[in-house]
């Protein structure tokens, strides 16, 4: 029988592990994969940010726990993904979201800051995806993976922003979720990918000063920057059985920029 709107998108009894989930796009993301019934593994690096994000979901009636990890080490990210089953039981889906930034002109650019922000960029993401599907999702022949690009991604720089490595690796990310897309679709595992645009954070706090929260808004068509509400709605699609024949894609979340720019 068709299912309504409501019971395609609602999520109770599944699982979800969030990295970078303690504050910013992530905590977001994990608000609406809450909301809609699944239970939250919460995953970042510092242990009093997540609990003080756990903290908030709970009072929000969501059931959320917490593992500090650092997912630009391998053996970090084994033991993130060991422990989330070991505490939750299998993990229906996963976000990918801890990332990094660096800025500096290509000609100066750091050997270590390239390394660190592809590590965490992109070879966490890897990994981790590697390892919740052969461990949970692969042999249950089910899963969700988004994982979270950015419109960088999607082109060069605007003028004042030197962000190679960071754009190199959400590039990355993108071909990533394409490619995985297709060889996992046999397990029924979907794999896809938001590029939000500018959203106030701690990662973009420095970009936002240097040009300018007003002069960044006024490029997207929407005349705004996103708010804590605008990656609900994709995140939720992607995770639930309402976006069940959507895999290999990707889609901005940007008012508009990547639009007038070309992206």
């Amino acid at each position: 029988m068709t299912r309504t709107i409501q019971q395609l998108f609602d999520l109770t009894g599944k699982t979800a592990l969030v990295t970078g989930g303690s504050r910013g796009l992530g905590l977001q993301m994990a608000h609406a994969l809450g909301e809609a019934g699944a239970k939250i593994m919460l995953s970042s690096r510092k242990a009093e940010d997540l609990e003080q994000a756990s903290v908030e979901l709970q009072a929000a009636g969501i059931d959320a726990r917490w593992i500090a990890a650092d997912c630009a080490k391998d053996s970090e990210i084994a033991r993130l993904a060991d422990e989330t089953l070991q505490r939750m039981g299998d993990v229906d889906i996963l976000v990918n979201n801890a990332g990094a930034a660096w800025g500096s002109p290509a000609e100066d650019h750091p050997i270590d800051a390239w390394d660190k922000v592809m590590n965490l960029n992109v070879r966490g993401y890897f990994l981790l995806s590697q390892a919740i599907a052969k461990k949970s999702m692969i042999e249950r022949r089910q899963g969700r993976i988004i994982n979270v690009a950015s419109i960088a991604g999607l082109g060069g720089n605007p003028e004042g922003m030197n962000t190679l490595a960071y754009n190199t690796s959400k590039g990355a990310v993108i071909n990533f979720t394409r490619t995985l897309g297709a060889e996992w679709g046999k397990y029924n595992i979907t794999v896809n990918a938001i590029c939000p645009g500018f959203f106030p954070s701690k990662m973009t706090a420095g970009t936002l000063k240097a040009m300018g929260e007003e002069r960044l808004a006024a490029h997207a068509p929407l005349k705004r920057l996103g708010d804590d509400e605008d990656l609900k709605g994709l995140c939720l699609l992607y995770a639930s059985d309402a976006g069940k024949h959507i895999t290999g894609q990707w889609l901005a979340v940007d008012g508009g920029v990547s639009v007038v720019t070309g992206g």
